[in-house]
C-alpha cells in the first residue's frame, strides 16, 4: 500500500527534525538500517541508536540504547526498523516517553495503522512505508543517476 505524502509535508519533516532515535538499527554496514542510521548522522541530525541486542556499544559516535526510554532528552523523530506487528509497543512508548514527540517514521515496507492512529491523535505526524534517507536525498537534490527524478535543476556533478 502506497501512502500518498506531500513533499511539503515530507521537505518540512527533515528540515525540522534535529534528533532522531532509530529502532532497529544494526551494527551490519550492509543492512538498511545500519546505513540509513549512518547518512542522516553524516546529514547532521543527532542519530541515537536503539536495539537491546547491542545495548552499549557504540555506532556513529553514539552509545546504542536498549529502549527508547533509556534516551535522556527527547527527540524528534522515531525512525522504525521493525516488523509492522512490533510497532504498536514501539510508538505507545515513544507517546509516553516523549510529550514532545514529532514525527513517527515507519521504514519501507512497515506499515500499522493502530499505531498510526495513536500516534496521530497525540498530534504526531506520521510517514508509513517510506525511507528518510530516500526522501531527503530526493527533495534536497542529492539524487540523480540513481534512477529518481528529483525536480531540482543544478550544476553540481
Amino acid at each position: 500500500m502506497s501512502h500518498d505524502y506531500s513533499d511539503a509535508f515530507l521537505r518540512d519533516i527533515l528540515t525540522r527534525t534535529k534528533r532522531v532515535a532509530v529502532v532497529g538499527v544494526s551494527m551490519n554496514p550492509v543492512r538498511p538500517s545500519y546505513y540509513v542510521a549512518r547518512y542522516l548522522s553524516l546529514k547532521g541530525f543527532e542519530v541515537v541508536p536503539v536495539n537491546p541486542g547491542h545495548a552499549g556499544e557504540r555506532v556513529f559516535g553514539a552509545e546504542v540504547k536498549a529502549s527508547l526510554s533509556e534516551i535522556e532528552g527527547g527527540v524528534d523523530m522515531v525512525d522504525i526498523f521493525r516488523r509492522p506487528e512490533h510497532v504498536p509497543p514501539i510508538v505507545e512508548e515513544a507517546l509516553g516517553c516523549f510529550p514532545d514527540l514529532q514525527t513517527v517514521w515507519m521504514q519501507i515496507g512497515v506499515e500499522n495503522h493502530e499505531a498510526a492512529e495513536a500516534a496521530g491523535a497525540r498530534g504526531v505526524d506520521v510517514v508509513m512505508n517510506r525511507c528518510p534517507k530516500i526522501e531527503y536525498q530526493r527533495l534536497f537534490g542529492e539524487l540523480r543517476m540513481g534512477g529518481f527524478n528529483t525536480g531540482v535543476i543544478s550544476s553540481k556533478l
